[in-house]
């Protein structure tokens, strides 16, 4: 997005934000139209509640061409997200390429059964030519927040505007479909991955998610890619808004129907549309709003599916690797989960904590290796409170830690084995391998069929003062090729151990590990 490089060294996001903001003139403004995240309601532009600092005074936003025949404008890109409460609460989000008029959702228990028209919120996210190579284009994304829904119910839905009504016959085929979360524990399987991009290899791995059928999907940071560079500190040159257009026309087929939960990574820090970097994934996403900091912090929150509480995180705030936003929550974020854990481990029907975010806690990649912030501010509540499984992105590969506890191997946990959180310690997993292009390991591969066990490997951790070589024995598989994780819930009777059993599965389909977490159902 063009900050000198050796300027962006010394700046945070916001300062980052302030400096591409003031290097566009209202001339530039003027010729690239409005600058500024806002809400399209019934076919006006009304600014933002969050407007972005040190902005050029706007030019007058352009409006809506009122002309465009919203028959000839299909939605595209829809992807869900839990509310508050999986049970009752769903957003269903969209885009369209146009700036349609009375954006709506239908919803029904049978597909010729759909609801009234529910009025949707748009959010135009605009970025003009010269900040990166995105040219002068202008994004709308849709919001449908669905509430005081059914339990354990599937549901059709369709989304459409004037002009196009899901509920006329020859548009049957745009519907999707959803399933809330039951109000009782039952079985389930759940899916992960990071670092994902736009490509082949996203694509064939969302076919195979797709195939698992999973109850929702977690997405460990590094999304779309639209900022190739993420550090933070480099020059953005590379920038392009649009590449979220096809990101988000690649995932469509499995987020359409599977919530789609993500954390936010270093290449989702997008300096233009806001301070914190992510007023770009503001317009994108609706995530649920029981954060410490939903300004500051949008990709932090917590919801509970069945006997399962999941924890998603921003490392953002503490990587001293990629220290763009650190701080940003003056540590907000690490009181909120202490506070969470120790809510979970107290619910009565919560047995299993599972924490996602993007920066690995441990790795042995050649790329990033391991975050010191995140072993300095959480691996401690981690083990405190005795989560079950932290799934990373970042590193482009797969690997799996033994358990740990105070950063040495409290258990060895070969392929196949099981582990005790509530005695032992925590399983580490990067699933980092989605889609971009892989890293590199100092060892070699080692995964289920073609096991190589190596006592030490070598790596390293970063932290304030740079990176630390360490020599780590906890590395117990590795696998440097594209793959996902999945995730299968067994809940028990009380006094019995409760599962999960976690696979790596590899873009081919073959299994590259598994291994089981158990601990008394509560």
């Amino acid at each position: 997005m063009g900050v000198p490089e050796k300027t962006a060294e010394r700046m945070s996001m916001a300062e980052r934000h302030e400096y591409l903001r003031s290097r566009f003139s209202r001339r530039t403004l003027i010729r690239g139209g409005a600058v500024t995240l806002g809400t399209v309601t019934g076919g006006a532009f009304v600014p933002g509640a969050a407007p972005l600092a040190a902005a050029a005074p706007p030019a007058p936003a352009r409006r809506p061409a009122e002309h465009v025949d919203g028959a000839l404008a299909a939605p595209f890109g829809r992807h869900l997200a839990w509310g508050d409460d999986p049970r009752t609460e769903i957003t269903v989000s969209w885009q369209v390429p146009v700036a349609v008029e009375r954006p709506f959702i239908r919803i029904g228990a049978h597909p010729t059964d759909l609801s009234r028209r529910i009025d949707a919120e748009v959010r135009a996210l605009h970025t003009p030519a010269g900040v990166g190579a995105s040219g002068d284009h202008t994004q709308y994304y849709v919001h449908a927040r669905l509430t005081r829904l059914r339990p354990g119910q599937t549901y059709y839905y369709g989304v459409g505007h004037r002009g196009f009504d899901p509920a006329e016959p020859h548009l049957l085929g745009t519907l999707g479909t959803f399933t809330t979360a039951p109000a009782h524990k039952a079985p389930f399987t759940f899916t992960a991955f990071g670092d994902e991009g736009v490509g082949y290899h996203g694509l064939a791995n969302n076919a195979l998610i797709l195939g698992q059928n999973p109850a929702f999907h977690l997405h460990a940071g590094d999304i779309a890619y639209g900022d190739p560079a993420g550090a933070g500190k480099t020059t953005d040159t590379g920038f392009d808004s649009r590449t979220w257009d096809q990101f988000l026309h690649q995932t469509e087929s499995v987020a359409k129907q599977i919530p789609w939960m993500p954390a936010y990574g270093n290449h989702d820090m997008e300096a233009w549309y806001s301070p914190n970097g992510y007023g770009g994934q503001d317009a994108r996403w609706s995530l649920p709003g029981n954060g410490p900091d939903a300004e500051n912090l949008p990709g932090v929150y917590s919801f509970v599916y069945g006997n399962t509480a999941v924890i998603s995180l921003d490392a953002n705030d503490i990587s001293y690797e990629i220290p763009a936003n650190l701080g940003i929550s003056g540590g907000t974020q690490t009181r909120w989960l202490e506070a969470q854990l120790k809510k979970f481990r107290a619910a009565r029907d919560v047995d299993f904590v599972v924490v996602f975010f993007h920066h690995c806690a441990y790795c042995t990649s050649t790329a990033h290796a391991s975050e010191g912030g995140v072993r300095h501010e959480w691996v401690p509540l981690f083990e405190k409170y005795t989560v079950d499984l932290v799934i990373n992105g970042h590193n482009h590969q797969y690997e799996r830690t033994d358990v740990i506890k105070g950063d040495t191997v409290a258990k060895k946990l070969p392929i196949g084995g099981t582990a005790y959180p509530e005695t032992e310690g925590v399983v580490y997993v990067t699933a980092g391998a989605a889609g971009r292009g892989l890293y590199a390991f100092t060892a070699p591969d080692t995964y289920e069929g073609h096991e190589h066990e190596t006592e030490s490997v070598a790596s390293f951790v970063n932290l304030k003062d740079g990176k630390k070589p360490e020599t780590v024995a906890w590395s117990r598989v590795r696998y440097l090729d594209y793959s996902f994780l999945r995730v299968d819930v067994t809940p028990a009777p009380r006094g019995r151990h409760t599962t999960l059993t976690v696979s790596g599965i590899a873009e081919t389909g073959e299994r590259i590990d598994h291994f089981t977490v158990a601990r008394r159902a509560k």
